[in-house]
């Protein structure tokens, strides 16, 4: 008979299951690749900022997912190197950090698809609009999308977490390497109904909103590109946009990779290893793909390390 804890603010943290042979090789590689996340990310944050010349539209948005992706990682990889150095019976987490931890992870996940569709608003004006670029992105536009996208994220995640808050706890063990909202509801014993419903229609009202907006943003900028006969927006069409529709097909992907292996148990240690990868991948590919393709930042590159002449790949 399964033993119960009603309200307890200390929850066990599963983890990842590593063997001592693999311990000291994954925490290595995890702490390089958070370093890297880090320095990188706030790397290009911090040039945006400093260089006037970098203070566009499109830079200033790219800033927002540097910022998420530095706090996905952050909230996910630190506590990620204390469990793998920390015997699974020994793990565990305050309920109001584990409350916590969902909330921001739930925060960045949502704020990647809104924050890359307010990017591609963007790149819609830019290419298919370039006349009236400069009257419709100004600052006030680029702050009042900034807002919108977090703003929306902030809402729905705090209904998403409020829902599950409200329950009483009978269970204490998160199934999970890190807390999120459906680890904590499966925690109670009472009806998940509800939660299981707004979860769902978030879900599908995220996904619909983000796949519909950025076919509907490519097809408008691809017709754009075949009636036009200059080579110039052609040009720049291809290598912004390329550079977008990677970004997001790499987050969507990761994503899809963890609703997939949701659904077999059987794969259960696969779905928390794409799950801290989710935090992992993006995060440290976004600053290299984005930066690979700006002739801009490698301008300021190489203002800044001129003995290193930086030329883009693309």
């Amino acid at each position: 008979m399964e033993n119960y804890t009603y309200n307890s603010l200390t929850l066990e943290l599963e983890g990842i299951k590593v063997t001592k042979i693999s311990k000291y090789p994954a925490f290595i590689f995890l702490l390089l690749t958070y370093l890297f996340i880090l320095i990188t990310n706030v790397g290009i944050v911090l040039l945006i900022l400093t260089e006037r010349s970098l203070h566009q539209p499109m830079y200033l948005l790219f800033c927002n997912l540097s910022i998420n992706d530095v706090m996905g990682s952050s909230f996910v990889i630190p506590r990620a190197l204390i469990d793998i150095l920390t015997p699974s019976s020994e793990r565990f987490i305050h309920y109001y950090e584990c409350v916590m931890q969902a909330f921001i992870l739930h925060i960045v996940g949502t704020a990647s698809h809104t924050v890359l569709m307010i990017m591609a608003f963007d790149r819609y004006v830019a290419i298919c609009n370039p006349l009236r670029y400069t009257t419709i992105m100004t600052d006030k536009m680029v702050i009042k999308l900034t807002v919108s996208a977090w703003g929306v994220a902030f809402v729905l995640v705090g209904i998403l977490l409020g829902l599950t808050i409200r329950l009483n706890r009978c269970r204490t063990r998160i199934m999970n390497p890190y807390c999120d909202n459906a680890s904590l509801f499966k925690l109670s014993c009472e009806s998940v109904f509800i939660n299981n419903i707004y979860g769902l229609t978030f879900t599908v009202v995220l996904l619909s909103s983000s796949i519909g907006s950025i076919v509907v943003t490519y097809f408008k900028i691809a017709a754009a590109c075949l009636t036009s006969k200059s080579k110039t927006l052609n040009s720049k069409a291809l290598k912004t946009c390329s550079t977008h529709l990677c970004l997001y097909l790499l987050m969507l992907v990761s994503g899809m990779i963890i609703i997939i292996l949701h659904r077999f148990p059987q794969y259960r240690e696969y779905g928390k290893i794409s799950g801290i990868l989710f935090h992992v991948v993006p995060g440290g590919l976004n600053p290299i793909i984005y930066g690979l393709q700006s002739q801009e930042i490698h301008k300021c590159l190489s203002n800044i390390c001129p003995l290193k002449k930086v030329t883009p790949s693309f």
